[in-house]
C-alpha cells in the first residue's frame, strides 16, 4: 500500500512542476516523509527530481539565461551542507513543523498576491542563493526563495521555467552530491528510486499534456490550496 501512496505522491508532484515549474519539493517532502523517515525522503526527492529539471530546462531552452546568477548559485553553494547536517540533527516534530510553517507561509505569500519591489541590487543573489540552499538541502523545497527571486526580477511565464529549472538543477546536484558524501543513498533510497522513475515519465508527459488545456493560472491557486491545507496538517499534532 505504500508504495501506490508514494508512486501518487511523486506522479502529483512531478505533474505540477511539469505544469507551472516548481512544486515537486513542495508537494512531495511533507507528504513523503509521512510515509519514509526525513533523511530518505529527502534524498529520495533530490535524486528523482534531477531528470525532470532536465526535461523541462530542454524544452524551454531558447528561454534560458543563467549568467546573471551566479551569486545565487555561489549562495546556495555555501548554505546545501549546513541543510543536510540540520536534516540529520533536527527532530522529526521539529523538521515537520518547519515544513509546515513553511508551506502556509509560501501560500499565503502568493494567495494575497503580495507585490515585492524589483531588484536593483545583484547582491541579494547571495541571500537567496543562501536560503534556498539551506531549504534544499534540508528539505528539497528551495523553490520558494527562487520564485520570490525570479518575482522580483519581473521574468515572463517561460523566463520563470527556464531559469528556475536551471537553478534548482545546480541546487538539485550539489544536494545530491552532499547526501552520497554523507551515506544517505541507501538500498531504502534506491529501492524507491526505482518506482520513482516512471512515475517521472508519466508526470512529465501529463503536466505537458494538461499545460496545453488548463489555465495554468487556476491550477496554480489549486497548488497553493492544497500547500495550505498540507501546511496545517503538518502543524496538528
Amino acid at each position: 500500500m505504500n508504495f501506490l501512496l508514494i508512486a501518487l505522491i511523486i506522479f502529483v508532484g512531478i505533474m505540477t512542476q511539469s505544469m507551472i515549474g516548481f512544486g515537486v519539493a513542495l508537494i512531495c517532502m511533507p507528504l513523503l516523509i509521512r510515509l519514509l523517515d526525513p533523511v530518505t525522503a529527502a534524498t529520495l526527492v533530490a535524486l528523482f527530481s534531477l531528470p525532470l529539471q532536465l526535461i523541462i530546462i530542454w524544452r524551454y531552452r531558447r528561454a534560458l539565461n543563467i549568467v546573471p546568477f551566479w551569486r545565487v548559485m555561489v549562495g546556495a553553494i555555501a548554505g546545501i551542507p549546513f541543510g543536510v547536517l540540520l536534516l540529520s540533527a533536527l527532530d522529526r516534530t521539529l523538521i515537520l513543523g518547519a515544513l509546515g510553517v513553511l508551506l502556509i507561509g509560501y501560500a499565503l505569500y502568493s494567495l494575497l498576491k503580495l507585490r515585492l519591489p524589483a531588484l536593483r541590487n545583484p547582491s541579494w543573489g547571495f541571500g537567496f542563493g543562501l536560503t534556498a540552499g539551506i531549504l534544499s538541502g534540508a528539505y528539497n523545497t528551495g523553490g520558494p526563495p527562487m520564485v520570490i527571486y525570479g518575482t522580483c526580477l519581473r521574468w515572463d511565464s517561460e523566463q520563470f521555467k527556464a531559469n528556475m529549472q536551471a537553478l534548482l538543477l545546480v541546487n538539485s546536484v550539489l544536494v545530491i552530491i552532499t547526501h552520497v558524501a554523507a551515506g544517505h543513498v541507501t538500498p531504502l533510497v534506491l529501492q524507491n528510486l526505482a518506482l520513482a522513475l516512471p512515475m517521472v515519465a508519466l508526470g512529465t508527459i501529463a503536466g505537458f499534456w494538461l499545460s496545453r488545456y488548463v489555465n495554468e493560472g487556476v491550477f496554480y491557486r489549486l497548488v497553493l490550496i492544497m500547500l495550505l491545507v498540507i501546511g496545517i496538517s503538518l502543524l496538528v499534532p
